[in-house]
């Protein structure tokens, strides 16, 4: 299983989408012509339940990818937050896997990562 992407959570990762570094963009499933956007689905480590989401790009110029559709009911429904960290995998077979560790912190200073509860 190879780790696609690896990220601590922003604001609006946790709130709006999940940005993308753009160098793991050929990561994810090819975009069909002149497409900006193409749906794939995520086994949830945790759960081993499937997650459909959205990764799309810009229509023009720089094409920044984010994971949009099912991002934030996927962030509300485990509880994340700014400063958890989430990691994209995919597995030698082609499925999609994500895992969420929880921010561990103390006085408000991160001082771990713990295994999210399902």
């Amino acid at each position: 299983m190879a780790v696609i992407f690896s990220k601590i959570l922003t604001k609006t990762d946790v709130e709006k989408r999940l940005a993308v570094p753009s160098k793991h963009l050929g990561s994810f499933p090819r975009f069909k012509g002149h497409e900006h956007a193409v749906n794939f689905e995520a086994i949830d480590d945790q759960s081993g339940k499937i997650c459909v989401f959205q990764c799309s790009i810009r229509k023009k110029n720089y094409m920044k990818p984010v994971i949009s559709k099912g991002w934030v009911q996927y962030a509300r429904n485990n509880k994340l937050r700014v400063g958890d960290k989430v990691k994209f995998y995919r597995e030698a077979g082609g499925n999609y896997r994500i895992k969420v560790k929880k921010s561990v912190k103390i006085f408000g200073v991160v001082i771990g990562y713990a295994p999210a509860r399902g």
